[in-house]
């Protein structure tokens, strides 16, 4: 969930607050005035009269944050907060982050390692539910203006709150309120939905589908992820897919689940998610799994040099235990392309796992005889897994994937430096490897 609110931090992380923003009493004052404007009968047929209570409340919602902005430090807010006093403080986790909460009379603000404000979290709303009814304002305000004169600054206005309802949204994900993330995220989509701003805000509505469903609102989160299907916005690697089969095979409607899988297999076939979630049906229903290979046949005769679809299948086989099968299917992915390594990987990962696997099924073995055999059977799939390995380690500058190689070869030649030089060498070189970086 972290990479896909990257955005949203540093939006959140560049918030800059109105140095002239209004105190909590003032900014309830204005929103007083302006919405007994909006209730005189001849007022309320004034663009201006919208457009000034909808200001009134988003400066209401700025006044319970007040001069506080992010990276300040405890120093700097005995300035910008002289009248606020702390009332509480407390050692917190947040996003496995340790950080302290000094708690306010209507906030809460969390404080890094370094003293620094990360979170700035309102309790204690000036006016309830200020944005949205922000939000109704300004649509109030671009329906009584007919001759649209004060369009662009009611666009102008939705498309600020929808941004707002997005930094809230990201602060409740973090905050561990999945349930209100979920709502500020469609709060942040229906700002925009509609005339004029007439955008369909995908990501949001996506957002809001996964924290649902991260917070086990389960019905929520399918007619949202529905909605992303039907205007064609899937995310990541087909996400949308993933999640509604997700949702379907835990509701017991595990054949419209595998439906679903299967038409974003077709349009996403290297999505690992997806293709998790048509193996574990086809395992669990025992039926053709036939089927899992006729549609990714499909998909290779689209794209006959795809290298990463004969990994895709290696992966497959490798699931459904068909080791002759998978290795055959990973040394295809690596013959059609040589840059693409990960049929190689996938090969000394299938080596080294097959050589756990007899190392456990070894140390349950009593039999003299049987046991050496089963060390031998051990010993030749652990070297088996050396020189795919080595092949990557050798090719790739990715520093991620060379130290994941790295480690597994580290391990492999430990196991055996006892037997000859050659391993003690490759221990330590790979050893030394990671040492380095």
């Amino acid at each position: 969930m972290k990479k896909i609110f990257i955005a949203l931090a540093l939006i959140l992380s560049v918030q800059v607050v109105n140095a002239q923003v209004k105190t909590p009493s003032e900014a309830k004052k204005a929103v007083q005035k302006a919405e007994d404007a909006s209730k005189d009968a001849k007022k309320a047929t004034k663009v201006a009269t919208w457009l000034t209570l909808a200001k009134a409340y988003v400066a209401a919602h700025e006044s319970a944050v007040g001069n506080v902005m992010q990276g300040s430090t405890r120093q700097e807010l005995q300035f910008t907060m002289a009248n606020e006093k702390v009332l509480s403080q407390e050692n917190v986790e947040v996003g496995g982050q340790p950080m302290v909460k000094d708690v306010y009379a209507n906030k809460n603000l969390y404080f890094d390692a370094n003293g620094r404000v990360v979170y700035i979290e309102v309790t204690k709303p000036t006016v309830k539910d200020a944005l949205q009814k922000a939000v109704d304002a300004y649509k109030k305000a671009y329906e009584v203006d007919v001759k649209k004169s004060k369009e662009k600054d009611v666009k102008a206005g939705l498309e600020s709150i929808q941004g707002k309802f997005e930094e809230i949204a990201f602060l409740q994900y973090q905050l561990g309120d999945l349930a209100g993330s979920s709502a500020s995220f469609l709060q942040a989509a229906k700002a925009v939905e509609g005339a004029p701003v007439n955008v369909v805000d995908s990501t949001s509505i996506y957002y809001a589908g996964f924290t649902a469903w991260a917070a086990g609102d389960m019905a929520s989160a399918e007619k949202l992820f529905q909605q992303c299907r039907e205007i064609g916005y899937y995310y990541e690697d087909g996400e949308v897919y993933s999640k509604l089969g997700d949702i379907y095979m835990k509701s017991d409607r595990k054949a419209q689940g595998a439906e679903i899988l299967k038409e974003g297999f077709v349009k996403f076939p290297q999505s690992q998610s997806i293709l998790i979630g048509l193996i574990n049906y086809y395992i669990e229903s025992g039926e053709n799994q036939n089927e899992l290979f006729a549609l990714l046949d499909i998909a290779k005769k689209n794209e006959p040099t795809n290298a990463s679809l004969y990994y895709v299948e290696g992966n497959i086989h490798k699931q459904l235990g068909h080791e002759d099968e998978a290795i055959a299917s990973y040394q295809k992915s690596y013959e059609i392309n040589p840059d693409y390594v990960f049929g190689l990987v996938g090969l000394g990962q299938l080596y080294y796992d097959r050589g756990i696997a007899i190392a456990e099924k070894a140390q349950n073995e009593y039999d003299d005889r049987k046991y050496e055999a089963l060390l031998g059977e051990y010993k030749a799939a652990m070297l088996q897994s050396i020189e795919p390995f080595e092949t990557v380690f050798n090719k790739v500058s990715d520093e991620g994937l060379k130290k994941g190689i790295a480690e597994y070869l580290k391990n492999i030649y430990y196991r055996f430096v006892s037997d000859d030089q050659k391993y003690m060498d490759g221990y330590k070189k790979y050893d030394e490897y990671l040492k380095a970086n």
